[in-house]
């Protein structure tokens, strides 16, 4: 009789929690907005997972965003830290080197604001970005400045998801996907303008120009 409640029990747990997951998947589905100031936006759902190590999975008490290299004060920050500073705002699509695209509203750190704080050298002229899984990519320092070139905590006015890059994703404007590097964990300030990241190494243009395909 006992073994049958403890059973019963268990079952009913199971369920449970399953209900539980199933209300957290609605809540972001019903928070996930699909239209900003007029503009008509692509779904979480919509963006393809093409990481080369599959999902990173991120333990947000232990993450450190490192940025270091050709600085003069060189930082960790923690997650908290990171989401207390200034945030803007954009529409912006990304393009798959591969042909498919999704406009998402990105919300997220202007990099111009963590590079004032760590003072970077006149030598620098890169940017290398860093990932869990190995892999990197790189932008112009002046190119980054210009435009003024975010990492996004959020899309779609929702935390940004594990597939989609949590914590940190590069939105890469102007660049095809692959510049668009996720779980970002450290960012190095160099001189090194013909710096090859992980696609870049294998052919793919360093530049990564839309329309350049």
């Amino acid at each position: 009789m006992k073994s049958k409640l403890i059973i019963l029990l268990i079952t009913l747990l199971l369920i449970f929690a399953f209900q539980i997951d199933l209300m957290a998947q609605e809540d972001i589905q019903e928070v996930e907005i699909n239209e900003y100031e007029g503009e008509k936006l692509g779904s979480i759902e919509d963006f393809r997972e093409n990481s080369i190590k599959g999902i990173q999975d991120v333990e947000i008490e232990e993450y450190r965003l490192v940025v270091d290299g050709l600085v003069e004060n060189s930082k960790k920050y923690k997650y908290s830290t990171l989401l207390k500073k200034e945030h803007i705002k954009k529409v912006i699509t990304l393009n798959c080197v591969t042909g498919w695209s999704v406009k998402a509203l990105w919300e997220g750190i202007p990099l111009k604001e963590i590079f004032e704080e760590v003072n970077v050298k006149d030598k620098a002229n890169t940017v290398i970005f860093y990932s869990p899984d190995g892999y990197t990519t790189s932008l112009p320092l002046s190119f980054i400045i210009e435009n003024n070139i975010m990492i996004a905590d959020k899309v779609n006015d929702v935390q940004l998801p594990p597939r989609q890059g949590f914590p940190f994703q590069l939105i890469a404007e102007q660049k095809y996907g692959y510049k668009w590097i996720r779980w970002i964990n450290r960012i190095k300030l160099s001189s090194d303008s013909e710096y090859l990241g992980y696609w870049e190494s294998k052919g793919y243009s360093n530049s990564a120009n839309l329309g350049e395909y």
